[in-house]
Formats: C-alpha cells, structure tokens, sequence
C-alpha cells in the first residue's frame, strides 16, 4: 500500500490535464454526441408507422406526430 502515489503526485490531478488529454476528451464527449442526434434522426425519419397492428375502433396507441 506504500507504493500507490497520493492525488498530488499524478499529472492529471487538480487542473494539470495536458491540453492533448482535454482535447480527446472533448472529441469523444462531441463524438457521442454527433452520433445520438443521427441515431435521432434516423429513427424519426425511418420509422414505418404503417406497420402498426391496430384497427380503427381499437387503434391502442395513438400514433400522430406533433411537429
């Protein structure tokens, strides 16, 4: 347990993160990002409401969109 190094002995500790270590932290974060609005968008755009099972006494769900 003697050998683990205290918070003030590691580099990226207290605001002393290199500025290559910020900036691909902030790719990845803007990375996940981009990819959940497209997944987003896709799935606005693509999704088939005429394979819906329901019948028109009976719809179960109401499936109009509200733009």
């Amino acid at each position: 347990m003697q050998n683990e190094p205290s918070l003030d002995q590691i580099d990226d500790y207290n605001g002393k993160e290199s500025k290559e270590k910020r900036n691909t932290v902030r790719l990845v974060v803007l990375f996940c990002i981009v990819v959940g609005i497209g997944y987003a968008i896709a799935r606005f755009n693509f999704t088939n409401e005429s394979e819906y099972v329901g019948t028109p006494d009976k719809p179960g769900l109401n499936t109009t969109r509200n733009y």
